[in-house]
C-alpha cells in the first residue's frame, strides 16, 4: 500500500465547539506536506488526532492501512512524533531518552541515527541531562526521537523552531531523503518560505476545514519561477475566507 496516511471526513468537537470539520487529507510514500494555517486553525488538534491523543467525534484516521481508532499501538509503532521539547524528562541524559524511545519501539538504537545526532552537533551533550540543555538542544533531540526505528511515516509539528542555521539545513535534508527512499511528511509549520525548496504539497487548515491544496506540479512551478509565491497564495486564500475580511 504506497498511502500512509488516510484521513476522511475527520470531526472533532468540544460540546458545541467544533475544531475540525470534515477534514479530508493522505499521504503517499515520497509526499512531504506541509500542513499551514492560522493559530487555531486546527493544525495541533489534527496531530493530536493522527497520533491517537484525541478521538474524533466522525470520520477516520488510518496509518499504513491500520485504524488509529481500533488499533492505536499499531498505528503509532508506524510513525514517528517529535515530542514538544519541555516535556522532555530532564532527569535523563540525552543518550537515556533515546534509549527509552528505542526500548518502546523493541528496537536498539540505530547508529545511522546516532551520526546523524553528531551531525547536529549533539556529540558533546550524549551523557548531559536534558534540564541543563537549552530549548534549541533539546529541540534536536525530539527530533531524533521521531526518527527512532525508522518510521515510515513522520508526524512534526513545528520541529525547525529555535534551531540553528546549521541543524534546519540538516534536518530538512534528512527529511528530503527519508522521503526519497520512501517514507512519508506531515510538516505542520508556519513557515510559508520553505516550501518551493523542502515540501512536495501543502494543505491549509483553517477554522477546522481544509481550504486549499496545493500539487506537487504547483510547488514545483514556483520553485523555479517565484519562490514566493506560496506565501502569496496562502494570504490571498485567507484573505478571500468570510473569517478573515
Amino acid at each position: 500500500m504506497s498511502e500512509l496516511l488516510c484521513i476522511q471526513q475527520a470531526a472533532l468537537s468540544y460540546g458545541e465547539h467544533i475544531v475540525l470539520s470534515g477534514v479530508d487529507l493522505s499521504l503517499a510514500r515520497g509526499d512531504l506536506l506541509g500542513l499551514v494555517g492560522p493559530n487555531g486553525s486546527g493544525k495541533t488538534s489534527l496531530i493530536k488526532a493522527i497520533l491517537g491523543l484525541r478521538t474524533l467525534s466522525a470520520g477516520c484516521i488510518t496509518i499504513d492501512g491500520i485504524n488509529v481508532a481500533t488499533d492505536p499501538f499499531g498505528a503509532r509503532v508506524r510513525m514517528g512524533f517529535a515530542p514538544d521539547p519541555a516535556l522532555l524528562p530532564g532527569y535523563l541524559t540525552l543518550r537515556q531518552v533515546l534509549d527509552v524511545a528505542a526500548s518502546a519501539r523493541a528496537q536498539a538504537l540505530d547508529e545511522g541515527l546516532l551520526a546523524f545526532g553528531e551531525t547536529l552537533q549533539l556529540a558533546p551533550y550524549w551523557d548531559r541531562r536534558v534540564e541543563a540543555l537549552s530549548l534549541g538542544t533539546r529541540q534536536k533531540l525530539a527530533i531524533l526521537i521521531a526518527l527512532v526505528g525508522n518510521p515510515p511515516l513522520l508526524v512534526l509539528d513545528e520541529v525547525l523552531n529555535g534551531l540553528d542555521p546549521i541543524a534546519s539545513f540538516e534536518v530538512k535534508q534528512e527529511l528530503k531523503r527519508r522521503c526519497a527512499a520512501g517514507s512519508a511528511v506531515l510538516l505542520a509549520t508556519h513557515g510559508l518560505d520553505m516550501a518551493p525548496t523542502l515540501l512536495t504539497r501543502a494543505a491549509l487548515l483553517t477554522r477546522g476545514h481544509i481550504a486549499k491544496t496545493w500539487n506537487e506540479t504547483t510547488i514545483a512551478q514556483w520553485k523555479h519561477e517565484d519562490p514566493a509565491a506560496f506565501e502569496r497564495a496562502v494570504v490571498a486564500t485567507l484573505r478571500g475566507l468570510d473569517e478573515f475580511r
